[in-house]
């Protein structure tokens, strides 16, 4: 199969490219390395595999011809949601990306696109009583904030492809990802991680009550490859279900590291739009993509801690 990743260099993305490459899957990664990094594209570099990289804005002319002279049978778009408290203009740039990916996949015949977005923006504020959430159609989604909307613009964009243009699609609701090469300012665990590692004290917004669904990035990595092939036309939320304050969660990370475990979070103001409490439940990703969570939130943490 051919695949082309875009935020191949990414995170999750450079994940992705280690696995569909040890399935032997020929890949494109096409990035910008904005945010992601050619580091964390070392190890599929090194396996003299099927890999080719190139550097390019998703949006161009460039990236369009070189899907064109792939034809890819998968596109995987992993380029990141910018957070809520950013520029309009780099909302903006994500959906532009999204149009251009989604009228290059139409205009050479992709078969299927695979989109992630984040759950906590697509689901809105859902009541405790409601989690862990349960997987809803599209059009009841109520996403919270700016990159709630974007998201959930994104995923209106799939749906018209897929009925315009016969394009399919699967987009995957993920819970609060973590693991190897994410960096500490893009996640809670990677922060904690490197707080506890340095001997610095750990900032907490809020009173660190508030919980997360935190899934580790193999097993998201799994979802996103049995995607490329299922869940035609759904949105599937994928997570484990479970939720951990971020208080917990920091008691974890430090009570693997010596000394660590004596140093007190400092607590800032909350977040305006906070989460007060959050997980989703993999029930839809459990029947369509045959995927379930496998690592439990003790082993990914010691996993990251070790190196």
């Amino acid at each position: 199969m051919n695949v082309v990743v875009i935020g191949g260099a990414g995170f999750i993305g450079s994940h992705l490219v280690d696995r569909l490459l040890s399935e032997d899957h020929a890949v494109d990664v096409i990035d910008d390395l904005s945010s992601g990094s050619l580091a964390n594209l070392a190890d599929a570099r090194s396996s003299g595999s099927g890999l080719k990289i190139h550097h390019l804005d998703a949006s161009s002319s460039e990236a369009d011809s070189l899907i064109g002279m792939r034809r890819p049978d998968v596109i995987h778009l992993l380029t990141t949601l910018p957070r809520s408290d950013q520029p309009a203009a780099a909302h903006a740039r994500a959906f532009q990306v999204a149009l251009s990916v989604l009228e290059a996949a139409r205009r050479h015949g992709v078969g299927k696109v695979v989109v992630a977005v984040p759950a906590t923006a697509i689901h809105g504020h859902p009541a405790s009583r409601a989690l862990p959430l349960k997987d809803v159609d599209i059009g009841q989604l109520v996403p919270r904030g700016t990159r709630g909307v974007v998201a959930r613009a994104l995923v209106d964009l799939l749906v018209s492809s897929r009925d315009l243009h016969a394009i399919e699609f699967t987009a995957l609701a993920m819970s609060t990802v973590y693991g190897p090469r994410q960096r500490p300012d893009a996640g809670v665990v990677a922060a904690f991680v490197r707080a506890a590692a340095s001997a610095t004290a750990p900032h907490i917004d809020g009173d660190g009550r508030q919980t997360r669904d935190l899934l580790y990035v193999d097993d998201a990595v799994d979802a996103l490859a049995r995607a490329g092939e299922r869940g035609g036309g759904l949105l599937v939320n994928v997570g484990t279900g479970v939720q951990t304050s971020i208080s917990d969660l920091w008691d974890r990370v430090a009570g693997l590291v010596p000394g660590a475990s004596e140093l007190q979070p400092v607590h800032g103001p909350g977040r305006s739009d906070e989460l007060a409490r959050f997980a989703v439940s993999p029930v839809r990703a459990r029947i369509h993509l045959a995927w379930s969570p496998w690592t439990g939130l003790d082993e990914g943490v010691a996993r990251l801690v070790e190196g």
